[in-house]
């Protein structure tokens, strides 16, 4: 037999037994504190067409979609996130109602990189997605609902970091830089690399006033202080503005009473190009990567023909499972299997026996009795 066929390939993975049901239980958690805010399931096609990632769409780099062709010569693409494939069916079907729209979906996704650290090409995401409401309050919700859904599902321990967009984007407009080098400058702030930015800065003869304002974004990230300390950086109306609906998010989620699990980022950025405004991420220890990802994403319905404002989150569930389990976090799974065995001269009654008890709602395994 070829060995290679009982092998996944790199980057996938077989999830069976218990790992599965713990997997189930959560997700059953998770859902069940997104539907209380009234959010509907939705479900979009595994693959789509080539366009709806493409890189004027602002999601992930071409290099790192899995591609291939159907029979008339279309380019597809197995979806690496969920949000561009909801916002192209929300731009075909919803956008006549007047009122705002709340989806959640869960389902996989497909990432082709060979970076992998660990980290794998097949995962589970669930998350929201809220459009046609720009309101301060319809970014708390998110928050919120966020958090919520994290508790409910087992873990305590995690920060939900906040940041804006529009703050960076106002110094980067008044420093007068181009979009491909504010897109470098997000990269290099983002991974920290503090020299890197400062180069580039250089070579593009932006003012000192300017650079310090945009190398001290590094600097900003803690409580709602973090936020007073930004303001006094900047002196433009956009990024004055983008701390005043981070400072009001703040008082809504006070409101909700979760405002122990947030903190504010303003060096908080995405590979993700879409987001435009209010931008989160969750955290927690055990994994090294963010377990929630968020934001707003204003112009990404313009793309497929119908202009909205719209905000939303995903959960990477691999991530929180991995995290629960190195924390302890004990996960219930309600329903356990009954065994019942039998032999030749009982079969019969151990089936009715059976039958009982799944009528009842039980899980019942029916096993012939070792002589």
């Amino acid at each position: 037999m070829n060995k290679q066929l009982v092998h996944t390939p790199e980057g996938v993975r077989d999830i069976y037994g218990d790992e599965k049901e713990r997997k189930m239980e959560v997700e059953k958690l998770l859902i069940e504190r997104i539907h209380s805010y009234g959010y509907r399931d939705i479900q979009t096609p595994t693959f789509e067409f080539f366009d709806v990632f493409s890189k004027e769409v602002g999601t992930t780099p071409s290099k790192e979609l899995y591609k291939f062709f159907d029979k008339e010569g279309n380019t597809l693409v197995l979806r690496p996130d969920f949000t561009p494939s909801i916002a192209r069916c929300a731009a075909k079907y919803f956008m006549e109602d007047d009122v705002p729209i709340r989806f959640c979906y869960q389902g996989n996704t497909f990432t082709n990189t060979s970076n992998l650290q660990g980290k794998l090409k097949e995962t589970t995401q669930m998350g929201a997605e809220l459009i046609g409401d720009a309101s301060i309050q319809a970014d708390a919700e998110m928050i919120a609902m966020t958090i919520e859904a994290l508790y409910h599902a087992g873990l305590n321990d995690f920060q939900v970091s906040v940041g804006n967009l529009e703050y960076f984007k106002g110094i980067c407009a008044q420093a007068g830089l181009d979009e491909e080098t504010e897109l470098t400058l997000r990269e290099l702030i983002s991974g920290k690399n503090y020299f890197g930015a400062e180069d580039l800065l250089l070579n593009k003869n932006v003012n000192e006033k300017d650079r310090e304002a945009l190398l001290k974004t590094n600097d900003l990230f803690g409580s709602i202080d973090a936020l007073d300390e930004a303001e006094k950086l900047v002196d433009n109306e956009r990024s004055r503005n983008a701390i005043e609906r981070l400072k009001k998010v703040y008082e809504v989620l006070c409101a909700y009473g979760v405002e122990k699990y947030v903190s504010f980022d303003l060096t908080m950025l995405s590979k993700y190009n879409y987001y435009t405004g209010i931008i989160f991420k969750g955290y927690t220890y055990g994994v090294g990567d963010a377990i929630v990802k968020g934001g707003r994403y204003d112009t990404l319905l313009g793309r497929f023909g119908k202009n909205a404002p719209a905000i939303g989150f995903m959960i990477e569930v691999d991530e929180l499972l991995l995290a629960m389990e190195r924390q302890n976090v004990v996960i219930e799974c309600p329903k356990k299997r009954t065994q019942l065995y039998y032999n030749e001269n009982n079969f019969k009654e151990k089936l009715k026996e059976a039958k009982i008890l799944r009528a009842d709602g039980k899980n019942v395994e029916l096993l012939p009795k070792l002589p």
